[in-house]
């Protein structure tokens, strides 16, 4: 079976080099999305929308295909519930550790004026893990629950930075540097922190970290004492969330999406919709080979191409604990 698809492989190499053709064996991110039913045969829809994975805006070059980001890929699953005025509410579930800053920014802001804009419903289904990013995403919910195992909280915002000046120290390599200001080589990881850079970073992600915490103000409403906890960046287990007013409920798939139905008027025989790209026989719920990829590639050689296996330097809603993909 290998052969034969190396085979086609190569072959399309080939007439992609020779004739300028493109050869497409697999689904990819160019493929529209299609709209199937998991389940229910009402008038009305649930519209099931999962982001799944680092939350990131630069899409992802795989092997042999390319796959929208996560940002572009919910953001255009929420304009198709928008536009069908069957879709009562959408379902979002969330299994992610978060990601940078302005792509969960995005997100949040894209489902706000998703919700004003069509005036539609929105519960958040927590599934493994929905810390940091993952968190703030979820706030414009109408309705939050976790499932009994998810890892939630984590609120607040860390700057990630590699140091390469001790290593380069011991093998007798430097880096000179011309600049027209001071500050112009800020956060250089051929150079150790000085004091006044550290503050001047610390400064940045007290803001940004503000902004997070407001926000969780503005949707949670949380008392004093509470807030005191969520600061100090803790994740918790659901009973502990929903003590603390970060949830609302604790559930199962299920359940949240009796809720989904619920919240949003729908009835409960409304049909629970996804936008996919593949058919999936006797798909269901609990499909997570479906997402922005659209269809499980097999694995040539076994390497994470397309996977990121270190992040690079900047300021993220992220939880490292739950970071590795």
């Amino acid at each position: 079976m290998n052969r034969y698809l190396i085979a086609l492989v190569i072959v399309s190499f080939v007439f992609t080099g020779c004739f300028q053709t493109q050869v497409k064996f697999f689904k990819d991110g160019t493929d529209p999305l299609q709209e199937m039913t998991l389940e229910g045969e009402g008038k009305a829809k649930i519209a099931l929308i999962r982001v799944q994975g680092m939350i990131t805006d630069q899409p992802d070059e795989g092997f042999l295909r390319s796959m929208p980001s996560v940002v572009q890929e919910t953001v255009a699953q929420l304009a198709l519930a928008e536009a069908d005025p069957a879709v009562k509410g959408v379902l979002l579930v969330v299994d992610t550790p978060g990601g940078t800053v302005t792509a969960s920014d995005i997100l949040y802001h894209e489902i706000v004026r998703f919700k004003e804009r069509s005036g539609k419903k929105v519960v958040v289904s927590m599934v493994n893990m929905a810390t940091s990013g993952g968190y703030f995403i979820s706030l414009p919910a109408d309705k939050i629950v976790a499932h009994p195992s998810t890892i939630t909280g984590s609120v607040g915002v860390i700057f990630m930075r590699p140091k390469l000046h001790g290593l380069m120290d011991k093998i007798g390599v430097s880096v000179e540097v011309d600049k027209s200001g001071s500050a112009k080589d800020i956060g250089s990881p051929f150079n150790p922190s000085t004091p006044e850079e550290k503050a001047f970073f610390q400064n940045i992600v007290d803001e940004m970290a503000a902004d997070f915490y407001a926000k969780v103000q503005t949707h949670r409403k949380l008392t004093d004492e509470a807030m005191k906890e969520v600061k100090t960046a803790a994740v918790f287990l659901p009973a502990k969330a929903k003590a603390l007013g970060l949830i609302d409920d604790i559930g199962y798939l299920d359940q949240a999406t009796a809720l989904a139905r619920k919240v949003a008027g729908a009835g409960d025989n409304a049909r629970v919709v996804v936008y996919r790209r593949e058919y999936y026989a006797n798909d269901s719920y609990y499909n997570n080979n479906v997402s922005r990829e659209g269809m499980a590639l097999p694995q040539l050689i076994n390497v994470s191409i397309a996977g990121r296996s270190s992040l690079p330097a900047g300021f993220y809603y992220l939880c490292p604990l739950f970071s590795a993909e």
